[in-house]
C-alpha cells in the first residue's frame, strides 16, 4: 500500500466514527419529531370533539391526572410494586434462560435431554397458563412473577442457544489449533460470538415481561399499574386507563434502550452495519 493509501484509509477511519455520529443524532431528532407529532394529532382529534372523551382521554387531560396521582403518592406505590414484580421475574426467567442454554448449546446430551421439552413448551401460549398457574400457586404474588418469568424464559433460551450453535466452527478449530482448553474455549470464542445473539433475546425478554405483567397483576391484585387499570376500569375513568398505557410504553422504552446501550458497550469490539 502507498503512502497516499495509507493516509486516505486513515482519514476514512477516523470519519466513519463522526458521521455514524451525526447520522445517531439525526435518527434521535427523527424520533422526536415523529413523537412530538403524533402527540399533537392526539390531542388535536381529542380537542376537536372527534373522539369522544369516554372512547379517548386526551393527552392534557392524562398528564392532569398522572401529577394529581403522583402528588398523591398513589402512583409511585403501584408503579414500585410493578417494578418489584418485573424485576424478580425477569431475574428468574433470564437466569434460566440462559443456564438452560449453555446448557443445552454446549453439550450434545443437554441437547437431547432438555430441547425437545423447552420447545414443546415453546409452543404454549402462556396467557393461557393463567388458570393453571392460580390452581398451582393461589392468588398472592407468586403466579404473577411465575407468568413473567415463563415469559421471559423463551427469547434467552432460543436465542442464548441459537448464538452458541452459530459460532463459527473454524474459529473453535483454531483455537484448539493453539492450545485452548474447554473452559478457555467457551470463555474466549464461544460466549463472546453468543453474546450479540444473546443480547437480542434480552432485549425481546424485556419487552414480553411488561406485556405478561399487564395480565398477570389483574389475577386479584391489590397494587400494580395492571390493579389501577383494572379498577379505573370500573368506573370508566378512560385517562386513567392511558396513563397505565403510557407508562407501561416508557417503561418497556426504557428497558429496550438499556439493552440497546449495554449493546453498544459490550459489543463495542464488533464493527456492525448501522443503516445508510
Amino acid at each position: 500500500m502507498t503512502r497516499t493509501q495509507s493516509m486516505i484509509a486513515a482519514d476514512g477511519a477516523r470519519s466513519a466514527p463522526e458521521s455514524a455520529r451525526r447520522t445517531w443524532k439525526d435518527v434521535r431528532w427523527t424520533r422526536v419529531l415523529v413523537l412530538l407529532f403524533l402527540l399533537f394529532a392526539w390531542q388535536a382529534v381529542t380537542s376537536l370533539g372527534l373522539v369522544s372523551p369516554r372512547v379517548l382521554a386526551s393527552p392534557s387531560t392524562v398528564a392532569q391526572t398522572g401529577l394529581a396521582l403522583l402528588a398523591s403518592g398513589e402512583l409511585p406505590r403501584h408503579l414500585w410494586v410493578s417494578l418489584g414484580r418485573v424485576s424478580r421475574g425477569l431475574a428468574l426467567g433470564v437466569s434460566a434462560g440462559v443456564t438452560l442454554a449453555l446448557i443445552t448449546g454446549l453439550f450434545r446430551l443437554g441437547e437431547d435431554l432438555l430441547d425437545a421439552p423447552i420447545q414443546m413448551l415453546r409452543t404454549l401460549p402462556v396467557l393461557a397458563l393463567v388458570p393453571l398457574f392460580i390452581l398451582w400457586f393461589g392468588i398472592g404474588e407468586t403466579p404473577k412473577i411465575a407468568l413473567v418469568s415463563l415469559g421471559t424464559f423463551f427469547p434467552v433460551y432460543v436465542n442464548t442457544y441459537a448464538g452458541i450453535r452459530s459460532v463459527d466452527n473454524r474459529l473453535v478449530e483454531a483455537a484448539t489449533t493453539l492450545g485452548l482448553g474447554r473452559l478457555d474455549l467457551v470463555a474466549h470464542v464461544v460466549l463472546p460470538g453468543a453474546l450479540p445473539t444473546a443480547l437480542v433475546g434480552l432485549r425481546h425478554s424485556m419487552g414480553v415481561a411488561w406485556l405478561v405483567l399487564v395480565i398477570s397483576e389483574q389475577i386479584n391484585a391489590t397494587a400494580g399499574i395492571g390493579y389501577l387499570m383494572t379498577n379505573a376500569r370500573e368506573f370508566l375513568r378512560t385517562d386513567i386507563i392511558v396513563l397505565g398505557l403510557v407508562i407501561y410504553a416508557l417503561l418497556g422504552l426504557s428497558t429496550d434502550l438499556f439493552v440497546r446501550w449495554l449493546e453498544r458497550n459490550v459489543l463495542s469490539w464488533r464493527a456492525a452495519f448501522a443503516g445508510r
